[in-house]
């Protein structure tokens, strides 16, 4: 893993009550991916899920449930089964250099054992202060925050039945 470094990442970091295989579950089948991955009440559609380095991610979002916006066009980095993910915007699905609104990023997000449940962790890597700032400004803490909400209450309400 690599240091946060605050002057140009964002981290989001959280116990859920459920086992990682579960969370693991949420982010890589897309019917369940689609269930959380966009702020309520935006509907998320998943176009390409294929969780392998290399393999595409690509998202369409809606307000209206009719028209369906582009969201994420990135590429997967690193998978490490029930550990962690790794993705990128900052080239796309198809493997091509991208300039992505509103800011190029890389997030790892991992998934540790906890007492309670799985220690989940978001950090969101920005190559300049400037996207940093600019990602902590459109409200990264409001979005990923709702979103990793709405993961723990998919999960936790499974583990729970």
């Amino acid at each position: 893993m690599t240091a946060i470094d605050p002057d140009l990442d964002l981290t989001l970091q959280r116990v859920i009550r459920a086992p990682r295989r579960d969370l693991w579950r949420a982010w890589t089948d897309p019917a369940l991916l689609e269930k959380w991955w966009t702020p309520a009440p935006t509907l998320a559609r998943v176009d390409l899920l294929d969780v392998r380095p290399g393999g595409g991610f690509v998202t369409r979002m809606s307000e209206d449930g009719r028209e369906f916006v582009p969201h994420t066009d990135s590429l997967f980095l690193l998978v490490e089964e029930e550990q962690r993910l790794v993705f990128t915007n900052a080239v796309d699905s198809a493997w091509r250099p991208a300039s992505p609104a509103p800011v190029p990023m890389t997030a790892e997000i991992t998934f540790a054992e906890h007492p309670d449940g799985t220690e989940y962790r978001v950090v969101v890597r920005h190559g300049d202060p400037a996207h940093r700032a600019r990602h902590e400004e459109l409200g990264f803490f409001d979005g990923w925050g709702s979103v990793t909400d709405a993961l723990a209450a998919l999960v936790e309400d499974e583990a729970a039945s």
